[in-house]
């Protein structure tokens, strides 16, 4: 789900930051006026059962192994998209448009975990959403007048539009207003969110195409509309003239179960981005253990009001690297250590100017090293789990599982990601070294190949709240409940 930018990604989600972020959205009142508090829900949780058609929750795992090898085809799908190419302008002719084209936007929609439920237009029409925080352009499926004769529909793509049954009418809000495509915005703006050359007449809309690595696709065009927000106070907020894609055609499985997505990556045009102007330029999240009950919630805020009761240590800062790597968020990493002992990791690694880098990403499950930093951390932890019978059958995608019959984490030696300004992020054990099966546990990483990305996955992140200040350009982090 996620649109291409720089090597790899996911957070947002996160933030959304993932989002991926991967859940649903509903509101929930506190007694704060000055932020909003939206539930993100699993796609595996019991409520979204009936919300979403098309097999969303029709394939749910039945175990524990076959719900991480899940998690593991979506990142490995995710994480190819972001490592293919450097970004580069996307605005294309018509004529060489493919959906066959990888052109990497970023959003395998139908693999995303939490879902986001919004309103958009006047009167507003409800929608579930993919919350993706590697995506930066929020489109849902559309029927309207607007986009006839642009050239965009099903003479490219056999859609599945007309068997969808939650489309936006366009027509039907007062809001709802076309950018045009001899327009400035359509022809230098947009061209990083895919939109064509194509314009027949000066009123066409200004067209998308954006085309998915395992051969999906969506077309449609640009345009700006209200979405309307629920306040933690009980009121309802409209966001007004928030850039939306209008898709009027799609094919292939990445939108199963989702009438859309939910942008909520780095970006100007981000529904993150838009939404935290609003409330202090802040936004924050919490995941819950990937093991509890899927009846827990998990929450994004817009705002600055956490809940510091709901913390069990100190907030600890680091800076926020907002241009380093376009539409993700990215931290300036100087090392890992391992039972107070600093791996010997080049530099390189860390560095996004020479290929490396570090992003937080909600939307990738694991965490994936470049591989000069993936050997050393490995190394180092399998020494501290030799004493358990390594298993070497059916535990793909991962390098090193054993049996954890007798397993104590207390004599795991602790893994902590040293920052740059002197902040420490010190995950729970249970994050690194995760459940994979009935006594069996893996050592939770995945490999990049070197020049490439690295990834602080969801998993990674689990039990901390992230608070991102994207005025201040730094991201707090503390451990937390998240309850």
């Amino acid at each position: 789900m996620m649109k291409w930018r720089s090597v790899l990604s996911p957070l947002l989600f996160i933030f959304l930051v993932s989002i991926s972020f991967h859940g649903l959205v509903l509101c929930h009142a506190v007694p704060e006026e000055n932020e909003m508090r939206l539930e993100l829900i699993h796609r595996h949780n019991p409520q979204l059962i009936g919300k979403l058609g098309h097999g969303v929750t029709s394939n749910v795992p039945k175990t524990q192994q076959e719900r991480i090898q899940e998690l593991v085809l979506h990142d490995t799908i995710r994480h190819h998209r972001m490592i293919s190419h450097k970004r580069g302008t996307r605005r294309k002719n018509r004529e060489t448009s493919s959906i066959a084209m990888p052109m990497h936007s970023g959003a395998d929609y139908g693999n995303g975990e939490y879902f986001v439920q919004v309103r958009v237009g006047k009167p507003s029409q409800k929608f579930v959403l993919i919350a993706d925080t590697g995506s930066d352009l929020t489109w849902v499926y559309c029927n309207s007048r607007f986009g006839n004769g642009n050239g965009n529909t099903s003479k490219t793509h056999k859609g599945r539009l007309r068997n969808h049954r939650r489309v936006f009418h366009a027509d039907r809000s007062s809001s709802f207003e076309t950018i045009p495509c001899l327009s400035d915005m359509c022809k230098v703006q947009l061209a990083d969110l895919f939109s064509l050359s194509i314009c027949p007449t000066p009123f066409t809309p200004c067209a998308y195409d954006y085309s998915y690595m395992d051969r999906s696709a969506a077309l449609g065009f640009f345009a700006k509309d209200t979405i309307s927000v629920g306040l933690t106070n009980g009121r309802k907020m409209m966001l007004e003239n928030v850039l939306i894609g209008c898709t009027e055609s799609a094919q292939g499985s990445a939108f199963k179960g989702a009438d859309g997505a939910l942008g909520l990556g780095n970006s100007k045009y981000s529904f993150a981005t838009k939404t935290a102007e609003k409330f202090g330029g802040k936004f924050s999240y919490c995941l819950v253990d990937h093991l509890s009950p899927k009846n827990i919630s998990n929450y994004l805020i817009f705002g600055g009001n956490r809940n510091e009761q709901k913390l069990l240590g100190n907030v600890r800062y680091t800076k926020l690297l907002l241009n380093a790597i376009p539409l993700f968020y990215a931290v300036n990493v100087m090392g890992i250590s391992i039972g107070d002992l600093m791996l010997r990791i080049p530099f390189e690694v860390w560095d996004a100017n020479v290929g490396g880098g570090t992003i937080l990403d909600s939307g990738t499950s694991l965490t994936y090293l470049a591989e000069p930093a993936y050997k050393p951390v490995m190394n180092a932890l399998e020494m501290s789990i030799s004493k358990y019978e390594r298993l070497f059958s059916d535990i793909k995608p991962f390098e090193y599982c054993f049996n954890s019959t007798g397993f104590d984490e207390s004599l795991v030696p602790r893994l902590v990601f040293h920052f740059a300004d002197g902040a420490r992020f010190e995950p729970l054990v249970k994050s690194y070294i995760i459940d994979f099966a009935p006594e069996v546990k893996c050592l939770g990483f995945q490999l990049v190949s070197w020049p490439g990305t690295s990834i602080i996955g969801n998993i990674m992140q689990q039990n901390h709240l992230w608070e991102f200040d994207l005025v201040q350009s730094i991201v707090g982090f503390a451990p937390s409940s998240c309850t």
